[in-house]
């Protein structure tokens, strides 16, 4: 009988912490949970960039002129990821960046031919490492869309075809890109 009043009490406690305060309290947990979990692209109008949205601290974007940089600084950008090579540039991104006082991280590439599981591995490195906020960026966000692909699905738990869309929604054109990515996500996933 002690042993069944005991167990009765315990459960009494339980029920009382757990429905304690605001009665919604537990489901505007939930709520946050669900949104982090599934959060959405924010299209943003910065000056001196055509295209650039923003989700999870990540900055995604086309190619910002010397006063894309500015306004990104602005806003509090820490970390610019580049993936176009030097010579597609027409001025020096890395001393306008680090003039700026955001760090610069090179990770080039282009092409099919160079998108491999290496920079793919480097890429989901530096958006989990890099001091957020982070920009990352190519030309057209084509580039910018396929490395964010495999990171939203392996990093952040986001189902592969949502990851599809959104990639397309930051820029990806490339089948060739998309097929890579995927190939990537699935040997990764194995």
């Amino acid at each position: 009988m002690m042993r069944r009043i005991s167990l009765l009490a315990a459960c009494a406690v339980i029920t009382v912490s757990c429905s304690s305060g605001d009665p919604d309290s537990h489901s505007d947990d939930m709520k946050s949970d669900v949104s982090r979990a599934t959060s959405e692209l924010e299209p943003l109008d910065f000056p001196g960039i055509d295209k650039i949205q923003a989700v999870s601290g990540v900055y995604l974007a086309s190619q910002p002129d010397e006063s894309g940089f500015k306004a990104v600084k602005a806003r509090g950008i820490k970390t610019v990821i580049d993936l176009r090579h030097a010579d597609e540039t027409e001025f020096d991104e890395k001393k306008v960046v680090e003039g700026l006082g955001m760090t610069y991280v090179h990770l080039p590439w282009n092409g099919t031919g160079e998108l491999t599981d290496e920079v793919f591995d480097q890429t989901r490195e530096m958006l989990e490492s890099a001091e957020k906020p982070v920009l990352l960026h190519c030309k057209s966000a084509n580039r910018a869309g396929a490395v964010w692909l495999p990171f939203r699905v392996l990093e952040e738990g986001i189902a592969v075809e949502d990851a599809v869309d959104e990639a397309k929604a930051v820029g990806l054109k490339s089948t060739g890109y998309e097929e890579k990515a995927r190939e990537y996500i699935k040997r990764k996933s194995s």
